[in-house]
């Protein structure tokens, strides 16, 4: 296997790099509040439910604006939609990269908004909407002028997304829709809804359920409120459905096989999310030891303690290893092998999110009293990679599946 980092892939780095620089960092110091210790403060309307302020979130598609004409924005895009075919590994690449840069407007941790976007929605849209679909939600979408939720999780089912209560019953040439969706993300904002609903099939079976794009005007859809997180703003909404009619031309892809969309959305977005936790978790490590240097204790620096060197020692061998996992992932995922990296998807996607967790906090621990504080910005980069061993698969739930990749319950040992 070749080592070497492609490169085009090296190039674009030096290029993003120069472009930050230049056009990312004087915006992100006109707009110090949402970067400091102010940030999760500036960044709330703790008025409106919390949800995003309207004036953090124009500081973010002005972002989007430069990196578009700088031709960054859609560099994972396919050229149809102004993209660069970028590979997965490119991307991981990047994803790594910028997260290691620490926290900024180049890479915010928050929302996953970048110089250089990932855009799971887009990708599935263009691959199986509909030409009335892809008209009116993908140039949007890339630019960051209309917001799209995705509704998979409810109340009482999580990453048991074959057990959805949501129901989607004809009625003639329409569907009528009855549920709730917990953590629909992005409705504070969206006009449409990505919403799954069973519309055939029994409870546990992964066919039959029906994907619908749905606009949020549409009566019988309700935004009834924002779920307070660990990291705030908000973005994911408690939205519930009474009697919704929608037009059968609503279903996206095929009636009955819209979990095979929630795969293809979490699949590259799993390995994304990997690539940044080894990047973040790179940073904190390394801020750690340069304060471990710097920082004198007992007339002697903090660097010379084995009770400093040996964690950090320990992280960022497990980096490292993590790395190797993300690469060679996403370099099978560009060749199509997606059924057969499966598991290695779940391994690179809980270990990272976990080393990116244990880091930030080793970072605090090293960093001391000062660690805690939000003028560093360990608290932040913990509590937003927190979730990701929950949301998008559950930690448990990607064991799990190792574990059947493993015994032979399925995918390529299947016995």
């Amino acid at each position: 296997m070749d080592f070497i980092v492609p490169e085009e892939i090296t190039a674009k780095l030096a290029e993003l790099d120069a472009f930050i620089e230049a056009e990312i960092k004087p915006l992100e110091a006109e707009n110090i509040q949402y970067f400091d210790y102010r940030r999760e403060n500036a960044r709330t309307d703790w008025d409106n439910d919390g949800q995003p302020s309207e004036a953090w979130e124009e500081v973010l598609r002005e972002m989007k604006r430069r990196a578009d004409k700088a031709g960054h924005l859609r560099y994972a895009l396919p050229k149809e939609l102004g993209g660069q075919d970028g590979t997965n590994l490119g991307m991981a690449m990047i994803r790594e990269h910028l997260a290691a840069k620490g926290l900024g407007l180049h890479n915010d941790l928050q929302n996953e908004s970048s110089i250089v976007g990932n855009f799971p929605i887009v990708h599935i849209l263009h691959r199986y909407g509909t030409d009335e679909q892809k008209e009116k939600l993908i140039e949007g979408l890339i630019t960051g002028q209309m917001g799209v939720g995705f509704g998979v999780t409810e109340p009482n089912h999580g990453s048991d997304a074959t057990y959805l209560e949501t129901t989607a019953i004809k009625d003639g040439g329409d569907w009528i829709i009855n549920g709730v969706k917990r953590f629909n993300s992005g409705m504070h904002n969206a006009e449409y809804d990505i919403v799954f609903a069973r519309t055939s099939g029994k409870a546990g079976e992964g066919m039959g359920v029906t994907a619908f794009v749905v606009p949020t005007n549409t009566p019988g859809l309700s935004v009834d409120y924002m779920h307070w997180t660990f990291n705030m703003p908000s973005d994911h909404a408690e939205v519930s459905f009474h009697n919704m009619r929608v037009p059968n031309g609503a279903i996206l892809h095929e009636e009955g096989h819209g979990l095979i969309l929630a795969q293809a959305f979490f699949h590259e977005n799993r390995i994304r999310q990997a690539a940044s936790g080894v990047g973040a978790a790179q940073y904190c490590i390394n801020e750690s030891v340069d304060y471990a240097r710097e920082r004198i204790t007992w007339g002697k620096p903090l660097s010379e303690n084995q009770a400093i060197q040996w964690p950090l020692a320990e992280l960022h061998t497990e980096c490292e290893m993590v790395r190797n996992l993300v690469y060679k992932t996403a370099w099978h995922l560009d060749r199509k092998d997606h059924f057969l990296v499966t598991d290695q998807v779940a391994m690179a996607n809980y270990r990272a999110n976990r080393l990116i967790c244990e880091a930030a906090d080793r970072a605090m621990q090293v960093h001391g009293g000062i660690g805690y504080t939000r003028a560093k910005p360990f608290e932040h980069i913990y509590r937003h990679h927190r979730r990701y061993r929950i949301t998008e698969g559950a930690e448990e739930i990607q064991i799990r599946k190792v574990a059947a990749h493993l015994f032979g319950y399925s995918g390529k040992n299947k016995q």
